[in-house]
């Protein structure tokens, strides 16, 4: 058996950006923590109502493979402008808060 370290090294707070710690720069790491957070909305969104990709990418008007892709946090294959878009369908509305 090989001796691997499981030790928690580090520790993201609640109100941290993970993808920061993880190097990325700081303008990099905001976008990929707003669009984590709405892909997150919709797949949420997608399992409370037991859809299927199908099903869900008829109601988000986009295709399966795009619903795929949300289901699997492919976040590069996604524009901040088009989650927002995909979440109004849901019913939910998207607000911007500025610090």
């Amino acid at each position: 058996m090989t001796d691997i370290d499981t030790s928690i090294t580090h520790i993201t707070s609640e109100n941290g950006n993970i993808f920061e710690d993880l190097g990325f720069s700081t303008q990099e790491a905001n976008k990929l923590k707003i669009k984590s957070q709405l892909m997150c909305q919709i797949s949420e969104w997608i399992k409370e109502k037991q859809l299927k990709q199908e099903e869900a990418s008829h109601l988000l008007h986009v295709t399966r493979p795009r619903v795929s892709d949300i289901m699997r946090g492919k976040s590069g294959k996604f524009t901040i402008d088009a989650l927002v878009d995909m979440l109004e369908r849901t019913g939910k509305h998207v607000t911007v808060q500025v610090r």
